[in-house]
C-alpha cells in the first residue's frame, strides 16, 4: 500500500503536476496541462532524487501544509515564501531530509514569484491518465479526481527507492517584476493581421498583467492596435477573427484587443490570432509572474537564440548542475 501524504491545508490552490505534462492530444481537444514553471518543478525533482519530470505538487501563492508519512527527501523551489518544517526555516532550492510525522508549511509568498513547487522522493504517485499525472481542472482530468487538492486529502507517494543525500542545491533563476520574455512572432503576426507599428508596439511597451490571470492564460491590459484589416471577413467582425485553428502553449492571443497568453491549460483551438509565441526557455517565466502586480516585455527571439535558450535553461536543472550534498 502507498504511503499518503496529508494535506493539512492546500491553500489557494495546489495540484499534482508532471512534465512535460500530456503531450500528443492537442488535436483531440486536450490541453497539455503541466507546471506553469517547468523549471522549479525539475529543479525540485531533481534535488529530491526524481526523474526530473516526476509528479510533484503545484503551490500557486502559498498556503500549504503537509504532514509526512516516513522519512524521505524532498525539496521546495520557486516563488520567495517563508516555508518551515516544524516551525523551523527550511530553504528553498535545496534537498532536505524530512521524518515520519514532520510536518511542512509553506506561507504566502509576497514575491518575486508567484508559484512554488514541492516534490518529495519517489514521486505523487496518482494514476495517469493519457500519459500524465497533470491534473487539468477544468476538464477534471489527472492529479487527484481531476482537481485541485483539499484540506484532508491524503495523496500517493511513490516507493522512495533512491536514498539522496540532503544538502544539494541548485541555482535560483532571476525572480523579478519586471519580467522579459522571450518570444518568436507568428504564426499570425504577418502584414495580413498587423501592421509594422503594431509589431513594434507589441514588442517595445511592458504590458501589465490583469488580476484575472490563471493556468488558462496571462490576459494584458487591452490596447489598441492599428490592426492591418478593417474585419476578419467570414471569421468574424473584428480584425483579430481568423478560421478556428490551432493555439500553441505559449501563444500570445489576440482576444479582440486584448492579448491573452495561453497557458498550459489554456483552449487547443479557437478563432483569434496568435501573433507571437513564448519560447520554450522562457515559458518557466509565465508561472511566475504575479497576476496585477508584474509587468511583461516580450522580445523577439531567432529560431537559434530560441534553441540557444532552450539548451541553457535544460542545463540548470541537470543533475551535474547540483552542488553540495
Amino acid at each position: 500500500m502507498s504511503a499518503l501524504l496529508e494535506i493539512v491545508d492546500a491553500g489557494p490552490q495546489t495540484t499534482v503536476q508532471d512534465y512535460p505534462g500530456r503531450l500528443g492530444r492537442l488535436a483531440d481537444g486536450v490541453s497539455q496541462a503541466g507546471p506553469m514553471d517547468h523549471v522549479a518543478l525539475r529543479a525540485a525533482n531533481t534535488l529530491a532524487g526524481n526523474d526530473a519530470g516526476a509528479a510533484a505538487l503545484e503551490v500557486t501563492l502559498g498556503g500549504l501544509r503537509v504532514r509526512f508519512p516516513d522519512a524521505r527527501t524532498i525539496a521546495v523551489c520557486g516563488a520567495v515564501a517563508p516555508v518551515t518544517l516544524d516551525g523551523e526555516e527550511l530553504p528553498l532550492w535545496h534537498g532536505v531530509a524530512v521524518e515520519a510525522g514532520q510536518e511542512l508549511r509553506i506561507r504566502m509568498s509576497k514575491g518575486p514569484g508567484f508559484r512554488l513547487y514541492l516534490a518529495v522522493s519517489g514521486g505523487i504517485d496518482v494514476p495517469p491518465v493519457f500519459g500524465s499525472r497533470s491534473t487539468h481542472t477544468l476538464a477534471a482530468l489527472g492529479g487527484l479526481d481531476g482537481r485541485a487538492l483539499r484540506k484532508g486529502d491524503r495523496v500517493p507517494l511513490g516507493a522512495d527507492a533512491r536514498p539522496i543525500p540532503p544538502g544539494r542545491r541548485l541555482r535560483v533563476p532571476d525572480y523579478v517584476r519586471a519580467w522579459e520574455v522571450e518570444v518568436m512572432l507568428g504564426p499570425q503576426a504577418a502584414p495580413d493581421f498587423l501592421t509594422a507599428g503594431d509589431v513594434e508596439r507589441l514588442t517595445a511597451r511592458a504590458w501589465n498583467v490583469d488580476a484575472a490571470s490563471n493556468r488558462t492564460g496571462l490576459r494584458l491590459e487591452p490596447f489598441g492596435f492599428e490592426w492591418a484589416r478593417s474585419g476578419g471577413g467570414i471569421a468574424g467582425g473584428h480584425p483579430s477573427n481568423v478560421l478556428d485553428d490551432g493555439y500553441p502553449p505559449g501563444g500570445v492571443n489576440m482576444n479582440g484587443d486584448t492579448a491573452v497568453i495561453l497557458g498550459p491549460d489554456g483552449p487547443t483551438s479557437g478563432g483569434f490570432v496568435v501573433v507571437a509565441t513564448v519560447v520554450h526557455g522562457a515559458l518557466w517565466k509565465l508561472g511566475q509572474v504575479r497576476p496585477g502586480a508584474d509587468t511583461i516585455r516580450f522580445v523577439p527571439v531567432t529560431i537559434e537564440q530560441a534553441v540557444a535558450l532552450a539548451r541553457e535553461v535544460d542545463g540548470w536543472v541537470a543533475p551535474e548542475a547540483v552542488s553540495g550534498g
